[in-house]
């Protein structure tokens, strides 16, 4: 991969005294239960939980709940309608769930369609399909350089951001930063919390164009810190796609191919969207279904894509894959290797939960296209980058690992990898730092955030309120100086 011109000299530094991002803000004021201890009085306010908020299996079979939102078959709860997007990856016959080849569309188009196109005549393609999903159609020659010039001229941060910008070290996560940076942006507009269809798209292009630069100073900002080093902080490039923003801050003065670039823009395009009901985008549905402001429902969306079941698994495949590395001694020995991983998922090698992260997935049932594409391009810059024997390693565990999961735990269906599989090997390839694993999903996700959102505002139109069944009895007031700590009745008869 030849190295291109994409080497750019710093703008400016800043010390600890222009920006918070290196000055540390911990609250040193332990937390209750350390400064005051556990004696036998707080058993109750720590250990209720095990009993008040536990609710028997059976009373969600006859109530007939859908817990998490899913029917008794794993399919979604029909809870909207969309134009957005279909991830196709069952059908379903007499009520009966049938397992098919993963689908992904994006406004009609296939992902196949909108990732291979742009490879081949060697442009970046995420911001196309941005604009894809915030209008319905792919656009012209002239309306992609009028998107992007829109995002161009919000790139830059607004005068004193930086001077309070939340930093990485004080948090431990970036995406933390990454939302906290968000809401502080709330303040810098002046009509934050106009909810028109201008505002709406006008708050989209700044964020597109500001969160790559915010994730990306965050992280340096934390590596600065580390190093006792002065934050440096790059112009703005005109003209620079969202994968080149992303690499260009992190890679500083070294410089990046325009291939690396190419092929970061595939993970961007990959993430982009995947329909409405997933967590991340289902919380930011809710928050705009009560009429807030975009800052706030795109934070929201933010904190859910940090958990580790939804977004962050990622970053678990990453430290799972360099576990298994370390442990397995022999890569090509299919046995030694699917022994291992049936120590993982008996709870008894790496996080000890009992998870092969990267396998399953809540729609797709035997593959998911976003894996099939990535895993195309991966093995071929793998060659590039002497990567080969880990990219075999994570074909075996993903052969592999569908049947020990399938042996071990009586399981008949299908087991599909997911896109998180060959996220972080790809994003080692490219040099990017773990912590930045989640933060980019989240900036490439935002295009997606924003079609739903509009779409929740303008659509739907109603505010998300389902509902909860009460299971608890009556139980009568005592006064304070005739209490006791006898048992309560939780549930009724």
């Amino acid at each position: 991969m030849a190295q291109n011109n994409k080497r750019r000299s710093f703008g400016a530094l800043l010390n600890a005294r222009n920006t918070s991002a290196l000055t540390r803000a911990f609250d040193v004021t332990p937390m209750p239960s350390v400064a005051l201890g556990r004696p036998p009085i707080s058993d109750q306010l720590y250990e209720a939980y095990l009993e008040v908020d536990t609710i028997p299996n059976e009373l969600f079979v006859e109530y007939d709940v859908k817990r998490g939102l899913r029917n008794s078959d794993g399919s979604g709860v029909l809870v909207g309608l969309t134009k957005i997007s279909n991830v196709h990856g069952y059908d379903k016959l007499n009520g009966q769930v049938i397992p098919c080849q993963g689908e992904l569309f994006f406004r009609g188009q296939s992902i196949e369609d909108l990732v291979s196109n742009p490879q081949q005549e060697g442009r970046f393609g995420y911001e196309e399909v941005a604009y894809l999903l915030l209008t319905g159609v792919l656009p012209t020659a002239a309306q992609l350089d009028d998107f992007n010039a829109r995002i161009d001229s919000k790139r830059a941060l607004p005068t004193g951001y930086l001077d309070i910008f939340p930093r990485a070290t004080a948090s431990h996560s970036i995406m933390n930063v990454l939302a906290r940076s968000t809401l502080l942006l709330y303040a810098f507009d002046q009509n934050p919390d106009d909810t028109s269809a201008a505002h709406e798209i006008d708050v989209a292009c700044s964020l597109l164009g500001r969160l790559p630069r915010i994730a990306a100073i965050a992280h340096t900002a934390h590596e600065a810190q580390l190093n006792d080093e002065r934050l440096r902080v790059p112009p703005v490039r005109d003209g620079y796609s969202m994968a080149e923003t992303v690499l260009d801050v992190l890679r500083g003065e070294a410089g990046f191919t325009h291939d690396e670039a190419m092929l970061l823009d595939i993970m961007l395009m990959l993430h982009a969207e995947h329909g409405g009901g997933n967590n991340s985008t289902f919380a930011c549905r809710v928050l705009s279904s009560s009429g807030t402001d975009p800052y706030s429902a795109y934070a929201a969306a933010m904190g859910s894509l940090k958990g580790p079941k939804h977004g962050g698994a990622n970053y678990k495949v990453g430290e799972m894959l360099e576990d298994i590395a370390e442990h397995v001694s022999d890569w090509d020995d299919d046995d030694e290797l699917s022994s291992y991983l049936e120590r993982i998922l008996r709870r008894e090698a790496f996080d000890r939960t009992g998870l092969i992260y990267g396998l399953g997935h809540a729609v797709y049932t035997i593959t998911d296209p976003r894996a099939e594409l990535i895993k195309q391009y991966a093995g071929t810059v793998a060659e590039l980058k002497g990567e080969t024997e880990r990219f075999e390693l994570i074909k075996r565990v993903e052969r592999l690992g569908p049947q020990v999961m399938r042996d071990l735990r009586g399981l008949s269906k299908p087991i599909s990898t997911n896109i998180d599989m060959y996220t972080g090997f790809v994003y080692s390839m490219l040099g990017i730092p773990q912590d930045m694993y989640t933060p980019i999903f989240a900036i490439a996700r935002l295009a997606g955030w924003a079609a739903h959102r509009l779409e929740e505002l303008y659509g739907a139109a109603r505010i998300i309120r389902p509902a909860y069944r009460s299971v608890m009895s009556s139980q009568p007031y005592v006064p304070l100086a005739q209490r006791t700590l006898n048992d309560i009745e939780l549930f009724g008869d």
